[in-house]
């Protein structure tokens, strides 16, 4: 039992306990304002208990998954954390910006000058990062 005395699961029984109480007076203050005729209150007052509820059942799965883990035993398949699925099994998870791949058109294919005259429109913004829509000079018309 000495996993939950450490610092970590000692900031985190305070801030169930906290959280749980928070909820627990929120719902009586909900409970106040809709004793003074407040109507849309005694929804608010019934869903704070369950939001303290919630905090509770966490804390307490948690609490068991710790002991659970201290002890050795196996975990369930609902208990265990999903593993990550890269594109290549057993390759690291990395997170950076896209690449961007310049898409050639097809040989044969034939140009669309709407879609050229988007891409310039585009390019102008870009170019313009102050400029609105509306100052570009060959404004696209419908």
């Amino acid at each position: 039992m000495k996993g939950l005395w450490t610092p970590a699961w000692m900031a985190r029984h305070l801030l169930a306990l906290v959280l749980a109480a928070g909820c627990l007076a929120l719902g009586w203050w909900q409970y106040s304002r809709a004793a003074d005729g407040n109507s849309i209150s005694w929804g608010y007052m019934f869903q704070w208990p369950v939001f303290g509820g919630f905090v509770v059942f966490i804390w307490w799965r948690e609490v068991q998954l710790a002991k659970r883990k201290a002890a050795g035993e196996p975990l369930t398949a609902a208990e265990r954390p999903a593993p990550p699925s890269p594109a290549v099994p057993g390759a690291p998870v990395t997170l950076g910006r896209p690449v961007r791949v310049t898409v050639e058109p097809a040989e044969g294919a034939t140009p669309d000058p709407e879609l050229d005259a988007y891409n310039d429109y585009l390019a102008w913004l870009a170019a313009h990062p102050g400029a609105r829509p509306s100052d570009y000079p060959g404004r696209i018309t419908t």
